[in-house]
């Protein structure tokens, strides 16, 4: 054991010799590496970024919710039969409430966007949400500060609103606001509670930059007529949300009046789909990436192992100096091994050092996220391309004859 550990002492002494010796050269080479190291932590850091703000919103989103909608979440079926579909109504969300025996709350929901002003200040584009007071259970939201709306407030279109903690920051950055009055569009509302913070969809659509109201109000002030709205609805047990499901399935064909035999003319939606959707489009984008970080990794090695090759020819004397004086092969072999792996191996750190910055900037725009594996990750790529691109060059190294090196000018 203590043979292998002053071979590799001494290979690697003879490798950072070889490297300062050449420092033009040797930095040059590694500028491949560099390349394709940043393009490789560039590309982990972007879709760990993406994983985790996915996980985080569907985690808002709920396993357990279904979502009872006129339209399909990614399309599918006949555009035209689907538009023509007629729309949800109150009236569906009251019977799922109360003929499922498997569902542990039921809210209608209702969307549409306008200004929110306090004072001075102004919050645009804010998506106002009409519900009930049952939303806080289905979403499995939690109140900041206040409560949420109650069902008589719910029930009897009060004008009184709860705010996601986007809007309240912007428009209450010193005060409290539970008990003002803010203007939601042109009509005033009372606050009576902020939520807590729940982040965003893929950094894109915030859960923050919304304000709750009562649906009934919702409709007199905001829309010119009752129905179009979605269905939320959370399953009792996150075991039998398939049988939940079914449930909703029967008590909506019978409500909506759905001949059998006939498709429903409403949609049941789950995260699943978003799973399924994102996993694929992150599947693709991955093996794009990855190819094209091959790819510059290849040329890389390609550099690499040219060098390499080069250095071989020119301590070839050397080679035949160590071999006449007993070095075995393997000594051989290693010290252009480690050379060439110590090489890469700069090369990647130097690529880490480059990409860590890039992600700061990158993740202004989208969400990148880099955990102490991609480091790894990133780290054994760089010394595996510098072993695979040394071996060739390595072993002829190994090879040599000392008579003849020795002879070599």
């Amino acid at each position: 054991m203590r043979w292998w550990l002053d071979e590799l002492k001494e290979g690697l002494t003879i490798a950072f010799g070889a490297i300062r010796a050449n420092k033009m050269r040797s930095g040059l080479t590694t500028l491949g590496i560099v390349i394709g190291i940043v393009s490789v932590t560039l590309m982990g850091t972007a879709i760990e970024g993406l994983n985790q703000a996915f996980n985080r919103s569907v985690a808002v989103i709920g396993a357990d919710v279904l979502y009872v909608q006129k339209w399909p979440w990614g399309g599918g079926g006949n555009w035209w039969e689907i538009r023509n579909r007629k729309d949800l109504l109150i009236q569906h969300a009251k019977a799922i409430e109360d003929d499922a025996t498997t569902v542990a709350s039921v809210s209608p929901i209702m969307g549409t966007m306008r200004n929110v002003t306090y004072g001075g200040k102004l919050v645009e584009g804010v998506v106002v949400i009409g519900t009930d007071a049952d939303f806080i259970t289905t979403t499995n939201a939690n109140v900041d500060l206040g409560r949420f709306l109650t069902a008589m407030e719910a029930n009897g279109g009060r004008p009184v609103c709860v705010l996601g903690s986007e809007v309240a920051e912007s428009l209450f950055p010193n005060e409290f606001p539970v008990g003002k009055v803010i203007k939601v569009g042109n009509h005033p509302y009372r606050v009576v509670g902020v939520l807590e913070k729940q982040g965003s969809l893929l950094g894109l659509e915030s859960f923050d930059n919304r304000v709750y109201v009562p649906i009934n109000r919702f409709f007199s002030e905001f829309m010119s007529r009752r129905g179009g709205i979605q269905i939320w609805v959370r399953a009792a047990s996150l075991e039998n949300v398939d049988e939940t499901r079914e449930e909703v399935r029967g008590i909506l064909r019978k409500a909506r009046k759905v001949e059998p035999g006939a498709q429903d003319d409403f949609a049941i939606n789950q995260q699943e789909f978003l799973i399924q959707t994102f996993n694929t489009i992150g599947g693709v984008i991955a093996a794009v990436g990855l190819f094209i970080t091959g790819l510059s990794l290849f040329v890389g090695g390609i550099g690499i192992m040219n060098i390499m090759f080069v250095s071989v020819t020119e301590r070839t004397k050397e080679i035949g100096i160590r071999k006449a004086i007993g070095a075995p092969k393997r000594a051989i072999l290693m010290q252009f091994l480690l050379e060439s792996a110590v090489i890469c191996l700069l090369g990647g750190l130097i690529g880490l050092a480059i990409a860590f910055p890039l992600s700061l900037i990158i993740d202004q725009i989208l969400p990148t996220a880099m955990p102490v594996s991609i480091v790894v990750v990133a780290l054994l790529i760089s010394l595996l391309v510098g072993v695979i691109s040394g071996f060739l060059p390595a072993y002829r190294a190994s090879r040599l004859d000392p008579v003849d090196a020795l002879r070599y000018e």
